[in-house]
């Protein structure tokens, strides 16, 4: 289990200039932790540079984009893509003529998939083709930034990968009743992570979340060590999730969201950080905060923990501007609710005995219980109901502030990094939210 190492302190530090190279490693999409980060790169001149997953042909094989396609990927960066696939995951790799992982759970049901045994010696030649698939892809990559940064130059490769549940439908019922589920429909998350289906889902989460990040520091070896014989620095960093502290009763205190089955590859990235940071590698995993996402919406509850941030940006700043944020947050409450009531209802959430139960760092990541599923899909089911409309919550507006305040906290924090794993805690976020806005 990794120390609890937060980062207490804003950074000062600014190594990164024009000229240098920021690489994006993970497809930009949608609006995520990412755009701080592309946001401080372009501030600072950087030569923005990110990849594409690629895309899927009609018969699931993997292909670059197309040339409108990749047009629209580099004009959504506001930089160039490097037009190689590197999908990461091998849910969906194969020898040539032999099933996917993906295809041997097409016979899954919401009766039998708990019963359902796998091949584990296909899974495992799958897995085997997807690793070499994405390696010589990344090679190719690699060999084109070769040619796009000079000798002295600094590079910061920002790894992004995350994910890899197989596309089956199954899952989808199987998700609502673990992460949405209350009485009848609660089902337990260990029941998933005994069963195949489970562990091959852990594989594919060790692969895309984790190994990814390893391959690519193994992947720009040469490149990294020739920046920096002509006295350029190389930077990695990914983001992690280990739970947060937040303000509970008046101090900051760790807590999490159970279940998030994806811990245990955060866990495995945080190794691989540290790992590189035993050979001198200066790779950081930075544990990032709960918000609200179009992934993340699926685990009912995540975002309770996101209120207290408004208490912490007035503990940490002048009051100005936290005011503010608190009269627009009202604003989006149904008349007759205050916003005090609902942080008192947090207050309570978080002092709930059940709840507690939940705040063990050392047991992280932990099953859940029908008796938590009660607790927090409940309230958080309470707290949306608050909301005059349930597309503009509270909570959206507050993810928004922890985007905004992790990228120049990451940023500045590479020039010269602490550790190989570190937390953004709300405390850090707020004093840097005050600092930008004060």
């Amino acid at each position: 289990m990794t120390k609890l190492t937060p980062l207490r302190e804003i950074p000062q530090q600014q190594l990164f200039v024009e000229g240098d190279l920021f690489v994006l490693f993970g497809e930009l999409f949608g609006r995520g932790y990412v755009n701080g980060l592309i946001d401080e790169a372009r501030a600072a001149g950087m030569t923005i540079v990110g990849i594409t997953v690629g895309r899927r042909d009609e018969e699931n094989r993997l292909r670059p984009l197309t040339a409108e396609e990749h047009a629209a990927a580099e004009a959504n960066l506001g930089g160039r893509i490097i037009n190689v696939p590197l999908m990461a995951g091998f849910d969906l790799d194969a020898p040539a003529g032999e099933p996917t992982p993906t295809d041997l759970l097409a016979p899954l049901t919401i009766k039998n998939w708990q019963e359902e045994k796998l091949d584990w010696a296909q899974i495992e030649r799958c897995r085997e083709v997807g690793v070499k698939r994405f390696q010589d892809s990344l090679a190719q990559v690699v060999a084109e930034l070769e040619g796009l940064i000079p000798d002295g130059a600094n590079a910061y490769f920002a790894h992004t990968m995350a994910g890899g549940i197989p596309k089956v439908k199954v899952f989808l019922a199987i998700a609502n009743r673990i992460y949405k589920g209350r009485g009848a429909r609660f089902m337990s998350s260990r029941a998933l992570l005994d069963s195949d289906l489970g562990k091959l889902i852990l594989m594919n989460f060790d692969e895309v979340t984790a190994n990814t990040f390893q391959y690519l520091i193994e992947g720009t070896a040469a490149l990294r060590q020739r920046l920096e014989r002509s006295g350029g620095a190389v930077r990695y960093s990914a983001y992690g999730y280990h739970g947060t502290e937040i303000l509970i009763n008046g101090e900051y205190q760790w807590q999490t969201y159970t279940n998030y089955t994806q811990g245990y590859a955060k866990m495995r990235l945080e190794r691989v950080a540290e790992q590189a940071w035993q050979q001198g590698v200066k790779a950081t995993v930075f544990n990032c905060p709960e918000i609200r996402t179009n992934s993340s919406d699926i685990f009912v509850g995540v975002e309770l923990s996101l209120f207290p941030l408004l208490k912490a940006l007035q503990k940490e700043g002048d009051g100005r501007w936290a005011n503010a944020q608190w009269q627009l947050c009202s604003a989006l409450l149904q008349e007759g609710t205050s916003l005090e009531d609902l942080l008192q209802k947090i207050e309570e959430y978080n002092a709930n005995g059940t709840i507690t139960r939940f705040r063990n760092y050392e047991a992280w990541p932990l099953d859940n219980t029908e008796e938590l599923a009660e607790v927090m899909v409940g309230t958080s089911e309470e707290i949306t109901s608050l909301h005059r409309d349930r597309k503009a919550l509270i909570t959206d507006h507050l993810s928004a502030l922890v985007l905004e305040g992790t990228g120049p906290l990451m940023f500045r924090e590479m020039s010269t990094p602490h550790g190989p794993v570190l937390w953004l805690n709300h405390d850090i976020i707020a004093k840097q939210l005050n600092l930008m806005h004060n």
